[in-house]
């Protein structure tokens, strides 16, 4: 396995090839870089290395601005003495992230991390697919990064268009022919989307699908009282001309989320 090292101290540099040499006997040092330029140069002057070790913050900047000026195409572990990059880190083509001074044993994990990764998503194991560590990339960044929620609705009321902000809808609910939604002030709006595809715009910590016809709102439920058939009533505000029911499947999942 060959590694490309992007690390500015050189102290950090010889810990690392030699807790390197420690947890994988097979790894290779391909290269070492010190700065964004560096590495730049390293990185379209070189075949790919199988695995890069990138310090976050170098002498002339982020590393974060290496995958701006050239295209990575190698998994990357990022070391840091920081924990507030851990989020952007996961953007770009990271596998792992591990806190200076790295630990024998964190690495060794991120490695066996690595080489897991690479297993699971080699041509051989992916039922004649072809899939590579580049698609399981792409896999970590969409799944890590933060899912965008509908922030408003735009809907009809007396012959023209109004849009209302998501924090002013406090349930939806269909009567089985149409949907709808109530605001917090108790205006009532039909709603043109299905309860299904509301289930991809809605944010979960906000929203619960108390049944196949309900969305409710956390703010919005004033009672919680059981009912028959296992099942719980809600009292809504403001109130809702049909019963609330939090169907029979949904009792222990609706706890949960109203417990966090």
């Amino acid at each position: 396995m060959k590694i490309l090292i992007v690390e500015d101290e050189d102290l950090a540099v010889k810990k690392l090839q030699k807790t390197l040499a420690l947890v994988d006997k097979d790894a290779i040092v391909a290269g070492v870089a010190d700065s964004i330029k560096s590495s730049v140069e390293w990185l379209q002057q070189n075949p790919a290395p199988d695995l890069i070790l990138m310090d976050i913050e170098l002498a002339d900047g982020q590393s974060f601005e290496i995958f701006n000026l050239t295209d990575i195409k190698s998994p990357v572990i990022f070391t840091t003495s920081y924990d507030e990059y851990a989020l952007k880190a996961f953007k770009v083509n990271s596998i792992d992230y591990l806190l200076k001074p790295v630990q024998k044993e964190e690495l060794e994990a991120a490695l066996n991390k690595y080489r897991q990764i690479k297993q699971a998503y080699s041509p051989q194991n992916a039922n004649g697919n072809g899939i590579s560590i580049d698609n399981i990339i792409k896999e970590l960044q969409q799944k890590l990064q933060p899912k965008e929620y509908r922030k408003r609705f735009l809907v009809k009321h007396a012959q023209k268009l109004v849009s209302i902000e998501i924090d002013d809808i406090t349930y939806f609910f269909s009567d089985g022919r149409l949907n709808f939604f109530k605001t917090t002030d108790n205006r009532k709006f039909v709603v043109d989307y299905t309860m299904d595809e509301l289930e991809d715009m809605l944010d979960p910590e906000k929203y619960f699908r108390i049944s196949r016809s309900f969305y409710v709102c956390v703010e919005s439920i004033d009672k919680i009282d059981d009912y028959f058939g296992n099942r719980l009533i809600l009292q809504l505000k403001p109130a809702v001309d049909k019963e609330a029911l939090v169907s029979r499947e949904k009792v222990t999942d609706f706890k949960k989320w109203m417990g966090k």
